[in-house]
């Protein structure tokens, strides 16, 4: 996905001030660099928030070796705040970024599948338009993989939860997708019929996937524990 030059500059030298202050606000301001004039034409023309929210998913799937992790990470941070607006939320289809969206689900990149799942959570919430637009995409079966998948991290498991569970409210297409795929888990009663306004039923499909994420973790740092303790034992023999 190209991005504007004005707006590729104006992303960069906002990334690189954010970046500075974070690691260190007691420190001096760094030297300032100038705005190019494509990116100051960017900037007091008012780039509109679709252009922005393009610009940050141009930078997040940027395969510039010079965009770091860190600096996708800040990009989705800025598009999560845009699409907190619903008519911006709404725009995720026309701009085309749906696909874009989803596809970072599965990023190799385990804090960006967070903020993907993040970011899918908040466009969808109370939002039955975006709702119909991730069912259409096939992203509740994305996101119930995610929720239920023992390799993944707690984080990124529970920030699937809180995305299906923000899609599927309200929205009986998407609650049906996801009962179908939890059955085939095991995670439900197969063949179970849940009503998309049952909030007391939801809340509870919910809250089991969160305690399992956290069993699961839990498991995983045991496992991390006696196989460091193994091999201090095995030092020590040796």
């Amino acid at each position: 996905m190209a991005m504007q030059p004005g707006l590729n500059e104006l992303l960069k030298w906002s990334v690189e001030n954010s970046s500075a202050a974070a690691a260190d606000p007691a420190a001096p301001p760094p030297q300032a660099r100038s705005l190019p004039p494509d990116a100051i034409n960017a900037l007091f023309g008012g780039p509109s928030d679709a252009d922005l929210m393009k610009a940050s998913m141009a930078a997040i799937l940027s395969t510039d070796p010079e965009v770091t992790v860190d600096d996708k990470l800040i990009a989705f941070d800025n598009f999560e705040q845009l699409i907190e607006n619903l008519d911006n939320a709404n725009n995720l289809d026309p701009l085309g970024l749906w696909s874009s969206l989803l596809g970072c689900l599965e990023h190799r990149e385990g804090e960006i599948r967070v903020m993907a799942a993040w970011c899918v959570g908040t466009a969808v919430q109370n939002n039955e338009k975006a709702q119909n637009k991730l069912v259409e995409m096939g992203g509740v079966e994305g996101l119930v993989k995610m929720a239920c998948d023992e390799g993944e991290g707690k984080t990124a498991r529970r920030k699937a939860v809180y995305a299906l569970s923000s899609a599927v409210r309200n929205c009986q297409g998407g609650m049906d997708i996801a009962v179908k795929e939890l059955g085939k888990l095991g995670k439900v009663k197969e063949g179970e019929k849940v009503d998309a306004t049952d909030m007391e039923r939801i809340d509870t499909i919910m809250e089991d996937l969160r305690e399992e994420a956290a069993k699961a973790d839990a498991k995983k740092e045991e496992a991390a524990r006696t196989e460091e303790s193994s091999k201090m034992e095995d030092a020590v023999e040796a």
